[in-house]
């Protein structure tokens, strides 16, 4: 069992989501004792090592102060999470993603957290066409259709720059690419692209219509080496040195339809609609840092990601 967690107080914030849930199950297999809070949606995942508070919200600093009070590392994935149909123009997002990030920063500082740890967003890096290495997140302008939510993303290490200059708190940055697995967000209206895609195949929709085309790239990193990754930096990082978690493979939405079509074993006919909205047409982190500096190496295969995800779905939502 790893001591670096054994018998520390962490708390996650946004325990009830995709990302968060993964945490908490990861953390009480490290032997921490875990500390969460319920505001609007119940938790997915419960044990007797988990300490829930009741009716805490993110948006009041006196609330971040009591979930955080005598923590010793404190895992921030508490927020909403923008459709990517409303990235463009979402600017209730930006200023709600803001918001809560300072109030769980300043009450971590003033609470003596010793670590902090956020997983950002790799819609801050402008458009390149390769494995975007994290020295050039600043280079130039956020892909025009992430130009508003980018530059959230860049503001909120700004923000974490700040606090740890002033506060001492060591604040450890991921930068993550594409993430699915179970306890995502199935529904159609707002889920991303694998739950999205999981879902209508096994609803049996054919002919079964892809928006955009089949050669979009993306890097997607299954949830359970996403977490594995960021609980690596939050122990073994520098602070404020920001790490890609991504898996370092390209995929294109042809390959993410075809794994998904395997892992069902369904047959429709796949028809792609050229005129429906695509964000960027390539996107792809270099893994070579947090490989490197930190000897991170992914668990799962994408084959292996989608095949876990859709016997979860089978088994609690289908």
């Amino acid at each position: 069992m790893n001591n670096f967690f054994k018998d520390k107080l962490v708390v996650v914030t946004g325990g009830s989501g995709f990302i968060g849930t993964h945490y908490l199950k990861a953390l009480v297999e490290k032997g921490a004792k875990v500390r969460t809070y319920v505001h609007e949606t119940p938790l997915q995942y419960t044990h007797e090592n988990i300490e829930v508070l009741d009716y805490i919200n993110l948006n009041n600093l006196e609330d971040c102060l009591r979930l955080t009070e005598g923590a010793d590392y404190v895992i921030h994935s508490g927020g909403k999470i923008a459709h990517p149909s409303t990235v463009p123009t979402d600017i209730q997002i930006s200023m709600q993603n803001i918001m809560v990030l300072g109030n769980i920063l300043d009450a971590s500082q003033r609470n003596g957290v010793k670590r902090f740890l956020d997983l950002n967003s790799s819609t801050g890096y402008p458009d390149r066409r390769y494995p975007i290495k994290e020295e050039e997140f600043w280079d130039e302008e956020p892909f025009a259709k992430y130009f508003g939510y980018g530059w959230m993303r860049r503001y909120r290490e700004k923000l974490m720059e700040h606090v740890y200059k002033f506060s001492g708190m060591e604040i450890m940055l991921g930068r993550g690419t594409a993430i699915y697995g179970p306890y995502d967000n199935f529904d159609p209206k707002t889920c991303h692209v694998v739950p999205a895609l999981i879902k209508r195949v096994l609803d049996d929709e054919n002919p079964f219509i892809v928006w955009g085309t089949s050669d979009v790239v993306r890097d997607f990193l299954y949830v359970k080496d996403v977490v594995k990754a960021c609980l690596l930096i939050l122990e073994k990082g520098e602070p404020m040195r920001p790490y890609n978690v991504g898996s370092g493979i390209a995929l294109t939405v042809g390959d993410i339809v075809e794994a998904v079509l395997k892992a069902t074993g369904k047959t429709p006919e796949v028809v792609w609609d050229e005129t429906k909205p695509t964000t960027i047409p390539f996107r792809m982190a270099s893994t070579e840092r947090i490989q490197s500096e930190l000897g991170f190496e992914p668990t799962y295969t994408f084959e292996e990601g989608i095949k876990e995800t859709v016997e979860w779905y089978i088994a609690n939502k289908l």
